[in-house]
């Protein structure tokens, strides 16, 4: 290809709304365009390497006895109904009525259609089964930000297994593990495989694969100790024990005036420091109240908590609804003496006592509180948010929280969908039996952006070899007649012989061309001018580690081949 024939409009300015790297540059050098928020244009740069994304993905989903089919973007309505994910995922699909008037869906993703399939199955005999597409998902995002890693119009690669029982499941769980290992090895990124929640996709376990990125929109929990890593959605970690005063704690309630948050009444003379003081929240869970309890320099992990409860309907309550059921402005709340409202403790409060919390009175709380004596806990769990120093669950050592970027999900969805959609086949005795699903996403245009993320510099992208929208740039120091001869002769050479190449043939400064090409992120560059040629060598540069060296003319083909070879 001909830079000068080739539309790959580059920029010396960032975009105005850009935060993440990868955005910025795969704007400025050419790669995409946005045509409305959180939807893109792929440029043809853009497409080269989205093709080659694909085609990895392909690759090592083939490898392990992947089978691809395309199914379509419209659902109706109803099959989203029948599994209760019209509502869990209400608040990002796009749904529109078509000219009949039947609701239909433009897919978020496909467990439901491919299970709606997995229908035609009628005996264990015929399984197990790998069935994945690579199809474009639609998702009502409500903040797109940093280019293509939150968008509203994506490209995903989902995969799903059929098992007639839980132990094949766990064989394709981890043969997608691998797959998704090597893939993301190919594609220039080291990830972290975390525990994660499975959310409204149903199912009991899942990994997510984390790319650690300061854009990243995802926490993770890591122990470099012990290797243990989660999401903060799931993670555990072990704090330091409050001893609280020996002895009867009697109730008292006293004046707090003007004090309305944690650090009021940690300041507040007669108050309490944090770690003694219970935090009282109203959720609206399903539309019924519930007070969810911690202790006061603790946050709520609200992914924790809705999985606890059991329900993606959850919200904080409105003033209006707090003042309605308890009697009093947030700041002032507690769960002493409430009754027939369900009341969900952290487990750091189990056994805590002399504590203080809000008397459900402004400006009054109260002191002694026995939360076993007092407060009539309905339930306990697991809902706080974990920090970076706290000790490991598993070997107590501290742990790292860092952001990172979520490239890959795999779930154990189990018989979620089988139960919901009757997927079943008659197993060994004749019995008919659930299919035992799993379900495996990634991202291609995410995975684009976070290869960016990891490969960059100064300069521009560096992307890794089987990536790359192009193997090798021969950059033309000057366009007359020897120079162009050769550098085409170069071109043709490498190209006969399976070489991506870009031909940089514009009448344009050789500053202009090099900044390009680095911005641009061709992992080789051959440079190729009037003083080199009178000695019959060129410059063939590595963009990644920035060395340079002189090739022979002759050797130009055989030389680039091999250093192609050896990346993809």
């Amino acid at each position: 290809m001909r830079w000068s024939q080739a539309f790959i409009p580059t920029l010396r300015d960032d975009p105005a709304d850009s935060e993440a790297v990868s955005h910025k540059l795969l704007v400025r050098a050419g790669y995409i365009r946005q045509l409305m928020s959180g939807v893109y244009s792929m440029l043809p740069l853009g497409q080269r390497v989205r093709d080659k994304v694909m085609d990895v993905i392909r690759e090592e989903i083939d490898a392990i006895g992947g089978q691809e089919f395309l199914l379509p973007q419209l659902h109706p309505m109803e099959i989203w109904e029948r599994t209760g994910r019209a509502e869990t995922m209400k608040d990002i699909m796009m749904t529109f009525e078509d000219i009949k008037g039947s609701p239909v869906v433009l897919g978020p993703t496909h467990e439901e259609i491919f299970a709606t399939l997995a229908r035609e199955l009628t005996s264990y005999k015929q399984l197990p089964q790998l069935w994945y597409h690579i199809q474009t998902k639609f998702r009502d995002e409500a903040r797109p930000k940093s280019g293509l890693l939150r968008v509203r119009e994506f490209t995903m690669k989902d995969s799903y297994t059929f098992d007639i029982d839980f132990d094949g499941l766990d064989v394709q769980f981890d043969r997608h593990f691998e797959a998704y290992t090597r893939i993301f090895d190919r594609l220039g990124m080291e990830t972290i495989a975390v525990k994660a929640s499975s959310g409204a996709m149903g199912g009991k376990d899942s990994v997510e694969f984390m790319a650690p990125s300061t854009v990243g929109e995802d926490e993770v929990a890591h122990c470099g100790a012990c290797g243990y890593a989660a999401n903060v959605e799931t993670a555990s970690s072990v704090i330091a024990k409050v001893v609280d005063p020996e002895g009867d704690h009697d109730l008292e309630v006293f004046d707090t005036p003007g004090v309305r948050t944690i650090a009021d009444l940690e300041t507040f003379e007669g108050g309490a420091p944090a770690d003694r003081q219970i935090k009282t929240l109203v959720y609206m869970v399903d539309l019924e109240p519930a007070l969810i309890l911690m202790r006061g320099d603790h946050s709520v992990q609200d992914q924790k908590l809705m999985d606890h409860l059991g329900s993606t309907d959850v919200r904080p309550a409105q003033p209006d609804e707090i003042v309605e059921l308890l009697g009093a402005d947030a700041g002032s709340l507690g769960a002493v003496g409430v009754k027939d409202v369900r009341i969900v403790a952290d487990e750091a409060l189990r056994d805590r006592a002399g504590m203080t919390t809000g008397a459900n009175e402004n400006d009054k709380h109260m002191r002694g509180v026995d939360v076993e004596r007092d407060i009539a806990v309905s339930e306990w769990g697991d809902l706080r948010q974990v920090v970076a120093g706290e000790g490991c669950s598993t070997c107590g050592e501290p742990l790292d929280v860092f952001t990172a970027i979520e490239v890959g999900h795999i779930f154990k969805l189990g018989t979620f969908y089988a139960d919901s959609l009757g997927v079943t086949v008659l197993d060994e005795n004749g019995v008919t039996a659930p299919i035992v699903m799993g379900s495996y996403g990634i991202g291609v245009e995410r995975n684009m952006a976070a290869s960016v993320e990891a490969n960059h510099d100064d300069k521009g992208i560096i992307w890794p070899m089987p990536i790359a929208p192009y193997h090798v740039i021969v950059t033309l120091v000057r366009v007359d007649d020897a120079t162009m001869e050769a550098g085409e002769s170069i071109h043709d050479e490498l190209t006969a012989n399976g070489i991506e190449v870009l031909l940089d043939d514009r009448d344009e400064r050789p500053g202009v061309k090099f900044n390009d090409a680095e911005l641009i992120g061709v992992p080789l560059r051959v440079t190729v001018g009037p003083r080199g040629l009178g000695n019959g060598v060129v410059e063939l540069l590595d963009r990644r580690s920035g060395e340079s060296s002189e090739v022979a003319l002759g050797d130009v083909a055989s030389t680039i081949a091999r250093l192609v070879a050896e990346s993809v």
